[in-house]
């Protein structure tokens, strides 16, 4: 059943990329069996210019097709179709006008409240789009562990949402300073409630997003560019508490997880099942 699902998909896929003309004629000779006759009665032109054109799509489709036969890790992009609906909804049910369990640590205090990190906060959305991206089209096995990783995380983090509503009552009334960076501060506020922390998924993806590209072997000789995702990642990271969008439980539930992720998708556990699966294989 997985594997006609799959199938399907790649079909639905490889159609909806083609051109709409081509797109629509292949659906109706193909899917509805119309003859390629009826179809050019029905669209006014000569039947040599329908075949020509279904030809030329089903030549598309294949290419397509077998692209996406080879890189099944792209599938992993519909996950996005689960998060995304829960997580708005989440957003909607636990907000700062509802009931909620309040997150807070005794350091929460002693943290100052800084501006400026709004931007490594707002860096996060790029790094996480191109490093998805790049490990997505240069290493499909290691796209599958990004992914796990991500996935994971994400859907324990909308499952404790769920289940445990949760959220902060740390931000600043008032700011000491009036300049550009507070004012972005004071939209993000605005547009993002303090509720559905746990673990930090800003802290979590980040962590993921660095491990994937640490492990990279298109990145193996270029120390430069791991240098300095770790370093965003460590500005990302402090972001969260220093713009009081996160409490530090916050950020050590993100690092909990990760820890444990990193050792099923990298660690002891991935090296553990990799062996097992050499195993099973059979000499020669």
């Amino acid at each position: 059943l997985l594997e006609r699902m799959e199938l399907f998909i790649r079909l639905w896929n490889a159609l909806n990329s083609l051109p709409e003309i081509q797109g629509r004629r292949i659906d109706a000779h193909i899917i509805l069996g119309k003859s390629i006759k009826e179809i050019a009665e029905a669209e006014g032109v000569h039947e040599e210019s329908v075949r020509q054109s279904i030809k030329r799509g089903l030549e598309r489709m294949k290419k397509i097709f077998e692209y996406l036969r080879h890189n099944t890790h792209l599938f992993l992009l519909l996950y996005a179709l689960i998060y995304i609906p829960w997580f708005c909804w989440l957003e909607e049910k636990v907000n700062i006008n509802s009931n909620f369990h309040v997150i807070h640590m005794a350091l929460d205090d002693y943290i100052p409240f800084c501006e400026f990190f709004v931007i490594p906060y707002y860096l996060w959305f790029i790094y996480m789009a191109a490093g998805i991206i790049f490990i997505a089209f240069t290493d499909g096995k290691l796209c599958w562990r990004l992914g796990i990783f991500l996935i994971t995380g994400m859907t324990v983090f909308l499952f404790i949402s769920t289940v445990y509503p949760n959220g902060q009552l740390l931000r600043p009334d008032t700011f000491a300073r009036d300049n550009i960076f507070v004012h972005i501060v004071q939209r993000l506020y605005a547009s993002d409630t303090p509720t559905n922390l746990f673990p930090s998924i800003h802290v979590y993806n980040s962590l993921a997003i660095y491990f994937g590209l640490a492990h990279s072997q298109k990145l193996q000789n270029k120390k430069w560019i791991k240098n300095a995702a770790l370093v965003l990642t460590v500005c990302i990271i402090l972001s969260t508490m220093f713009l009081k969008q996160h409490s530090v439980f916050d950020v050590l539930t993100a690092f909990a997880l990760a820890a444990f992720m990193y050792s099923v998708c990298y660690g002891s556990i991935a090296v553990a099942f990799e062996r097992r699966r050499q195993k099973r294989i059979p000499a020669g």
